[in-house]
């Protein structure tokens, strides 16, 4: 090889960086790569115009990563730029091009670099309304159709994109997300954000409550947030000696304004009344592993945290069910008996106290068997990726 193969990460959706982290921690380490990384703004729902370059900069700054920051008002010169780094591929870890600046979406990169998409989510685990087996928006979109070299976690997504004419183009690899989830025991530290002065000797109980975005029957119906503020801020507050941190999905308040499910005042009347307690905070960001390595029980109204929380700690979520929700896939119905469900205040309190005394279910038969389904490969996502990168530039 005369020279090294110039890989760009473009990113933005830094809440899901563990996806392409070890793939580009693994270049910057191979004599055959020169990787970069690239920050650039975003509009999630709710946002009236694109911004958070600075939170994506911040981030990876937390995590010792070098960047180049594009800072750029009109995206045609951040796409001029992009072109001069002269990138042989660039990754993507998000796929929606709504949430692109028009001069950053793929139908633009594909002019001049081979793009590469890494699904920034663990595993799908939840069909939609009227189909069967894997989601259309998995493998339907213009990233998974234009995109040079998509890897995948399961062998459905892989049949799903072969069956559509993208089989030269699928990679049946794995995930660096699972993989990273599963290991965090070994080599992420824990942290926690909430620091007070407690009796000698005893640690409060730490709770994670992680809503999520979704509202209604057009998209995935899981979360119901606006059900679940007022008895968890009575709940937070009459229970001082109890942590709570709240990990709301980046989506959500902007999807509660965006829909006119709450205003903006009703949002912030009741985030300034969240955060005012002692024994609360709000997190907007921070190592999601190391957050949950350090609690002792998450809740959570889905999707992806049913999942995500048993591999990382070995304990089961709290599933606060919306009944109405989409569908899961098989791999969500493995998911979701490695929880315990609950429907009401009631079961969710009761559950609570059974976290806190220690007699919460384990789970540990369908927390193996969600592990066996989500990694049926070794561990090695990363490296086969890059492999097959350097494969298909040679």
């Amino acid at each position: 090889m005369s020279r090294p193969i110039r890989v760009v990460f473009l990113v933005f959706y830094f809440e899901a960086w563990d996806a392409i982290n070890a793939i580009y921690r693994g270049m910057l380490a191979d004599p055959r790569f020169d990787p970069l990384v690239v920050t650039i703004p975003r509009k999630l729902t709710g946002y009236d115009k694109f911004r958070d370059e600075k939170k994506v900069s911040a981030f990876l700054d937390s995590q010792g990563i070098a960047h180049e920051r594009f800072r750029y008002k009109k995206s045609k010169d951040g796409l001029a730029r992009l072109k001069e780094l002269a990138p042989d591929y660039i990754f993507l870890n998000y796929p929606w091009q709504r949430n692109y600046k028009k001069n950053y979406q793929i139908d633009k990169l594909v002019e001049f670099a081979k793009v590469c998409y890494v699904p920034y989510f663990s595993t799908s685990l939840v069909q939609e309304p009227g189909e069967s087996g894997v989601a259309p928006h998995q493998y339907t979109q213009p990233t998974h159709q234009l995109a040079h070299m998509v890897f995948l976690q399961d062998a459905d997504t892989k049949a799903a994109f072969d069956a559509n004419g993208r089989a030269k183009h699928a990679f049946l690899t794995g995930t660096p997300k699972i993989d990273a989830l599963i290991e965090a025991k070994s080599h992420v530290k824990s942290m926690w954000p909430i620091v007070r002065e407690t009796p000698a000797g005893q640690q409060p109980f730490r709770l994670i409550w992680a809503p999520h975005h979704s509202y209604a029957d057009r998209w995935l119906n899981f979360g119901h947030f606006n059900d679940q503020r007022e008895p968890m801020l009575a709940y937070a507050a009459a229970h001082p000696e109890i942590d709570i941190v709240f990990r709301p999905h980046p989506f959500l308040f902007g999807t509660m304004t965006d829909r006119f499910v709450m205003t903006q005042q009703e949002v912030d009347q009741w985030r300034s009344k969240w955060d005012a307690l002692p024994n609360t905070f709000t997190d907007l960001g921070a190592p999601l592993t190391s957050l949950m390595l350090a609690s002792d029980a998450l809740l959570t109204d889905g999707v992806s945290f049913i999942a995500e929380y048993p591999l990382v700690t070995g304990k089961p979520a709290i599933f606060w069910e919306k009944s109405e929700h989409w569908e899961f896939s098989p791999l969500g119905n493995i998911a979701a008996a490695s929880t315990v469900t609950v429907h009401t205040c009631a079961e969710v309190l009761d559950a609570l106290g059974q976290a806190q005394s220690d007699t919460l279910p384990s789970r540990s038969e369908q927390i193996q068997a969600l592990v066996a389904a989500v990694r049926p490969q070794p561990a090695t996502a990363a490296h086969t990726i890059i492999d097959l990168v350097a494969k298909d530039f040679s």
